[in-house]
């Protein structure tokens, strides 16, 4: 009820600025939908086998192999223009899981629709509630094609948009055309985002806030403010958002090389959140005679995680696009909402199959190097744990070895027929956890992915 109420006020603010009669100024819409429903459903199994390491703990990855996980998930999209320049949607979800060792032992986690805390038992939930109101300032129109959450009809170039309520706020922000949806692209979490971007979040992956945009040419100008959780990767949002928030900017540029269309864009992220430091939990640890082993529970306090990322999307031809990211956060706090990695390189190719007779299929080709900082390596290996990752303290004569954890991707997306496609995947990570001495370990997928 708290969430439909705080939609509500947003809606209502969002309406008042807006007003049922204002004039959007929209460019000629040929084909303007008004209202839409559309449906997905994606099932992903996973597998890995077995592999060497040198000792584990209560938050590794299972050295011996698992031949079962999955997610199952099924989302109603429901969209409605309710005055010009006015959309509203709302998006029901369910999700059934079981996850590869609990969802531990890696950075870049191997499937991007697992959700903390799920399980088997079918939970059905609010996905999405939110608004998005729409100014159109003139210079040229630019069609818009109807997809989930986004009705057929026409924008101008320029023009500002409020987006407002419950949203992923990675379905504004980081939105790369070749890697962005696990549904259909790459399924690991630090190939299908910045790994390093801690966006606010809680364990579904939802958020409610507010962002404005604001484009004009080939540029756009995007900031916002969304709910962190209440406690460090918890289900429940915090709706003190002026005392605890997320706040991000971005900054993009649309461009063309060789005549083929691309995208550069710039974030930043600042987070403010009662957050444990990894410095703090050494120094009490240490102080009270390095009992046991350090924790970030302990130590929390009101502080701030800062960030940026820069990514790349470029089309090499009709059938083939290239993307690279790079990104960083501080790595003084605790993973709060997103993944256990402070730094990311990631990147990739996306083949259609056009060459091949098969212009509906697609292959993946991807990598991810991740990262984390010095006082959250300390952290582990001194046996401390963070929410996905922890190979505990290290058995006699073993001492913890630092390595970036390095992931590979790659999969085949074949069209059987419209609106439902079969996938393989195969992903492969070295040092997983950042532990040099566990590793490397093979991952098998299978996703089947239906949408009308």
């Amino acid at each position: 009820m708290r969430l439909i109420a705080h939609c509500a006020v947003l809606f209502a603010a969002a309406a008042f600025v807006a007003g049922p009669c204002a004039p959007a100024r929209a460019a000629q819409e040929a084909e303007r939908q008004d209202a839409d429903a559309k449906f997905q459903s994606t099932y992903i199994w996973q597998r890995h086998g077995g592999f060497p390491a040198a000792y584990s703990g209560p938050n590794s990855l299972g050295p011996e192999r698992e031949p079962r996980s999955y997610t199952l998930t099924a989302t109603a999209f429901l969209g409605a223009r309710p005055w010009d320049g006015g959309e509203l949607y709302f998006n029901a979800e369910t999700i059934s899981t079981q996850s590869l060792s609990g969802l531990h032992g890696l950075g870049g986690l191997t499937n991007g629709e697992n959700q903390k805390g799920g399980g088997p038992n079918p939970a059905v939930y609010t996905a999405r509630l939110f608004l998005r109101q729409t100014w159109n300032l003139g210079g040229g129109s630019e069609p818009v094609e109807s997809a989930p959450n986004q009705l057929a009809g026409a924008v101008d170039r320029n023009r500002i948009v409020l987006t407002a309520g419950k949203i992923s706020l990675v379905d504004l922000f980081d939105n790369n055309a070749y890697s962005h949806d696990p549904r259909t692209q790459f399924l690991n979490w630090a190939i299908m985002a910045y790994g390093a971007f801690d966006y606010a979040a809680e364990t579904r992956g939802y958020t409610s806030g507010a962002a404005i945009e604001y484009y004009a040419g080939d540029w756009a100008f995007r900031a916002g403010r969304f709910m962190q959780p209440k406690e460090s990767n918890g289900p429940r949002l915090d709706y003190s958002i002026f005392a605890h928030y997320g706040d991000q900017i971005e900054v993009e540029h649309r461009h063309e090389i060789a005549g083929r269309p691309g995208k550069l864009r710039f974030l930043a992220f600042r987070n403010h959140a009662q957050m444990g430091g990894f410095q703090d939990a050494l120094d009490a640890w240490r102080a009270g005679g390095s009992v046991g082993v350090p924790s970030v529970a302990g130590v929390r306090k009101e502080q701030n995680k800062t960030g940026f990322g820069a990514s790349l999307e470029q089309a090499l031809n009709a059938d083939i696009g290239l993307f690279l990211r790079a990104s960083r956060n501080d790595g003084r706090t605790e993973t709060f909402a997103f993944a256990e990695v402070e730094r990311s390189l990631s990147g990739g190719l996306s083949i259609k199959g056009a060459a091949w007779g098969r212009p509906g299929d697609v292959v993946g080709l991807g990598f991810a190097q991740d990262g984390l900082g010095k006082a959250h390596r300390e952290y582990l290996a001194n046996g401390g744990l963070g929410v996905f990752i922890g190979d505990g303290v290290p058995p006699p004569g073993i001492v913890y070895r630092y390595a970036p954890e390095e992931i590979v991707e790659g999969f085949y997306s074949a069209s059987v027929a419209r609106g439902f496609w079969l996938s393989f995947d195969l992903q492969r990570a070295r040092h997983p956890a950042y532990n040099a001495d566990r590793g490397p370990v093979n991952f098998a997928g299978l996703r089947l992915h239906f949408e009308y």
